[in-house]
């Protein structure tokens, strides 16, 4: 990209100083879009992601009906990246959208799993169940699930770790990309170290980034290493003010206005090498999601104030975990006890 078209577009000196040439993305116009919503590459793997994910773990909260009319709408407003874990709903996400994906041509959507398990044995039984759930023979991605602490790095990168089983499944042909996902910047580093992974999934959100540059590092070595990033948590406006009436029931707050999911979807998309952005696991917010992609832009100067206000005095929803990681506790102290990362089940209702 050259560099005179990168600040124009950004909206001069002021906004690409702001983050460093090499740190925002999307200036160029992506190569696709398909209903109107952007796709791009994803890292080195050759394939285009729309920018906008389906959190699986939505479907916990609806009937298999509606989880099947929400699948097909997403696919035919373009989206084409599907998302989903053993932990959301002990399997129950899993079985909606196997029987939800049916009648979809599997060869035009991109189905992401992932495992807890941090062992061989266990790796190879979740993996198997979870490819019987979704009713299918591969998946484009499979991901070592939610690491917090370096002593599960070190296990499932280790011998008779889940490593093992993956190669094993890469090698049969039933998964085609690895990754992972992260809670913390020192289970990221240190995984992204220990292994050359296609992609990256981490929380990249305005909050955690302008109040304590959470983000920044993993995004610098996924840059660095050719790594697609899948953001998690992005429409997220922090931990729940303790004034505040829930409007849902969920363990952190979204934002909800579509100007607002506008500008937060700006932030994550145009973090580089962010590729797609996963909203909360509602329904309501998946769509305001999708159109609100459809529009992207990459950030300007009055868009990065705007969101630094926005972000003033809310608080971490990942700080306490990364803490606890930095103080080494000897066994791990539940953070959010209603997340679906601390209960293993997704059940929020």
């Amino acid at each position: 990209m050259k560099r005179r078209t990168f600040i124009k577009t950004v909206g001069g000196v002021a906004g690409a100083a702001a983050f460093g040439l090499n740190e925002l993305f999307g200036a160029d116009e992506p190569l696709e879009r398909v209903e109107g919503l952007p796709r791009r590459s994803l890292g080195k793997t050759g394939l285009k992601l729309s920018v906008v994910g389906f959190p699986g773990l939505a479907l916990i909260h609806y009937d298999q009906e509606k989880c099947t009319a929400a699948l097909h709408s997403a696919f035919e407003r373009g989206l084409n990246y599907y998302d989903v874990a053993p932990a959301y709903g002990n399997g129950q996400c899993e079985t909606k959208m196997g029987i939800g994906l049916q009648g979809l041509d599997r060869s035009k959507y991109f189905l992401a799993c992932k495992t807890k398990k941090r062992d061989k044995e266990g790796c190879k039984k979740e993996l198997e169940e979870s490819l019987k759930l979704l009713k299918t023979d591969h998946f484009d991605l499979y991901q070592l699930h939610h690491l917090v602490r370096p002593a599960e790095v070190k296990q499932a990168l280790g011998p008779d770790g889940a490593m093992e089983t993956i190669l094993e499944a890469k090698k049969q042909g039933k998964i085609r990309f690895i990754g992972f996902s992260a809670h913390t910047t020192k289970a990221a580093l240190e995984v992204m170290k220990g292994f050359p992974f296609d992609t990256v999934m981490f929380p990249i959100n305005f909050v955690e980034y302008y109040n304590r540059d959470f983000g920044r590092d993993v995004l610098a070595l996924a840059r660095e290493q050719g790594c697609g990033v899948l953001a998690i948590k992005p429409l997220s406006w922090g931990t729940w003010p303790k004034d505040m009436t829930k409007n849902r029931q969920w363990w952190y707050r979204s934002v909800e206005e579509p100007a607002d999911v506008e500008l937060a979807m700006r932030f994550a998309l145009s973090q580089n090498p962010v590729v797609a952005g996963l909203p909360p696991s509602f329904l309501d917010l998946l769509d305001k999601t999708i159109e609100a992609a459809k529009t992207f832009k990459p950030l300007d100067q009055a868009a990065i104030e705007k969101l630094k206000t926005m972000a003033e005095n809310m608080g971490s929803i990942f700080i306490r975990e990364e803490q606890q990681v930095a103080m080494n506790h000897p066994y791990w102290i539940p953070v959010h006890p209603d997340s679906p990362h601390e209960t293993g089940c997704g059940h929020m209702a």
